[in-house]
């Protein structure tokens, strides 16, 4: 993230009223920025490249462009995440006939994009995935369809540039008719993600499109260059070929690639480290809140608890605040049948939940502070408080072909900002005690029709083959749930008749703030799994959440 610094402020002999609002517009521009890199530490990527995809019309040219931050250089060892990935692909004419020709009016798209790292000799791979919300298909003209997601974190194993090249993309397209229906079927849910384990036609409201990057790529879909350790080498984000030869978008596993007379021993060991989780370390117990029911909130047969946490970006600053561990009661549903489908056995279940802290429905205070001018800290304190319950409504789709299992899962929380503290290098600014946003942070939600008002939604997939471990988010499990939120106008900020609430609306308030929580593994009170030499723990002795997961950028 990449945050631009501020015009150094002017001596000046107004009056003590203009001063303080100077100052409190100093700290609202600058408390919700946490300490970032410099923008010199970052570099800047848009790639576009061809690739050859496959559609039922048969083979088809399509354009995609990914840009994302990287590092400048890095050190041997440290562990970076490329920031900000999105991934656009335009689909031609045709392939938008294709789609019409299935009844299709709108699509949902997920992509996962093969991405090679090498170093040296060595490479690995990862995959960046991305979703994205419906949209119509065009009356005329190319599809273009832009996903956002994670991407797993990188690390150089010795001295030398850190390559990123792009390989196979595959694209999960979810179909709706104009009625909001699945062609074909008059009850699915449009609002819902298709399985796309086959990779392939998967029923008639669902398609996956298999791409391929093509021979004539630049720089063999080269998307940047990350130097590490002692090297000498200069990023770059250009697609031209600056590379160790050979190679490509499409690496062995991270195994060495056995040229000449290198030792496969040793390259392995160089071999780039992909993490599929942002490195980082849980919080102790004791620095979290604690997660238990009590008797003012007695548990029942159906009661989890779970930990939260995650960062929230502000557009407006382009930074993000991190949310410490939040502590969720949940009462989860009973799964019902789902709409009919001949290729899956389909079940909804709906459980609510709430933030439990100190018998409030809200996260802990949270903090984030920002250095300006090298000189002058400042920091904010706020919670995030719900004004409603938190509704979780998931589909599970199992396949009848393979077994295989897609959940899809949507998060609505009703939830306001709430400021309760500004200070400028240990000065306190008094805000006052209603200083908060006018509503809930808004989602655009799939299913307004049915989910009115405003609240933010998250969304989360899992899935599940036969005889491998489930991938994604799951209620019970966890996982990463992500959305983007609208932070409303501010009101109720400033005493003694100083009104902070247009400097807050105009420095932070506005639209594509992207959230990104990660839940850990729930603790099912009615049958708690301990840890043991054969068991992972799920729940403490006290029936608290055995696991505090580590928040993601």
């Amino acid at each position: 993230m990449k945050a631009k610094p501020a015009a150094a402020p002017r001596p000046s002999r107004a009056r003590a009223r203009a001063r303080s609002t100077s100052i409190a517009a100093f700290v609202v521009l600058a408390a919700l920025v946490p300490t970032t890199a410099s923008a010199s530490g970052t570099q800047e990527v848009e790639a576009e490249l061809p690739y050859v995809c496959a559609l039922p019309s048969g083979q088809l040219p399509a354009t995609v462009r990914v840009a994302a931050e990287f590092p400048a250089r890095a050190e041997v060892g440290e562990a970076f995440t490329p920031s900000g990935v999105t991934t656009t692909v335009e689909l031609p004419e045709e392939a938008v006939a294709d789609l019409a020709g299935r009844g299709a009016a709108e699509v949902r798209a997920a992509t996962r994009l093969d991405v090679g790292v090498a170093q040296n000799a060595a490479t690995a791979r990862a995959s960046w995935r991305g979703g994205a919300e419906p949209v119509a298909l065009p009356e005329s003209g190319p599809l273009t369809l832009v996903t956002r997601g994670d991407v797993p974190s990188v690390a150089g194993r010795g001295d030398g540039d850190l390559t990123f090249s792009a390989g196979s993309l595959a694209i999960d397209l979810t179909l709706a008719a104009a009625d909001g229906t699945a062609p074909g079927t008059a009850t699915a849910d449009s609002g819902s993600v298709s399985d796309s384990s086959s990779g392939s036609d998967s029923g008639s409201g669902s398609l996956t499109v298999d791409c391929t990057l093509a021979e004539d790529a630049p720089g063999q879909g080269l998307l940047a260059t990350v130097p590490v350790g002692t090297g000498t080498g200069a990023p770059s984000g250009s697609a031209s070929p600056s590379g160790p030869a050979g190679t490509s978008g499409a690496p062995d596993d991270g195994q060495p690639d056995g040229r000449g007379d290198r030792q496969p021993e040793r390259q392995s060991e160089r071999s780039p480290k992909v993490l599929e989780n942002t490195p980082g370390t849980a919080p102790d117990r004791d620095d979290v809140p604690p997660c238990r029911y009590d008797e003012q909130h007695p548990p029942t047969d159906v009661s989890l608890n779970a930990y939260v946490t995650g960062y929230a970006n502000v557009k407006k600053l382009k930074g993000a605040a991190y949310l410490p561990p939040s502590c969720v009661l949940i009462e989860q549903g009973v799964p019902v049948p789902g709409p009919p489908d001949p290729d899956y056995l389909i079940f909804d279940t709906v459980s609510y939940a709430n933030f439990h802290y100190q018998e409030r429905r809200q996260t802990p205070p949270f903090e984030a502070t920002f250095l300006s001018f090298d000189f002058a800290p400042v920091k904010a304190t706020m919670v995030l408080e719900q004004t409603d319950t938190m509704r979780i409504d998931s589909r599970m789709k199992m396949s009848m072909t393979d077994f295989s299992t897609t959940t899809d899962t949507y998060v609505r929380a009703p939830l306001v900002l709430h400021v309760l503290d500004l200070e400028v290098n240990g000065t306190p600014l008094d805000v006052g005690s209603e200083c908060r946003t006018e509503t809930s942070l808004v989602s655009e939600d799939p299913d307004p029709a049915n989910f009115p008002g405003d609240h933010l939604v998250l969304y989360g997939r899992g899935e599940l083959l036969i005889g491998q471990p489930a991938t994604g988010y799951l209620l019970l499990s966890g996982g990463v749930l992500a959305g983007e939120a609208t932070i409303p106008a501010f009101t109720g900020c400033g005493t003694d008749g100083e009104d902070l609430d247009r400097l807050l609306t105009a420095s932070v308030s506005g639209p594509g703030n992207l959230i990104k929580q990660v839940q850990g593994q729930t603790c099912a009170i009615a049958a708690p799994v301990f840890p043991s030499p054969t068991n992972e723990g799920q729940c403490t002795e006290d029936l608290q959440p055995y696991e505090i997961p580590v928040a993601e950028h």
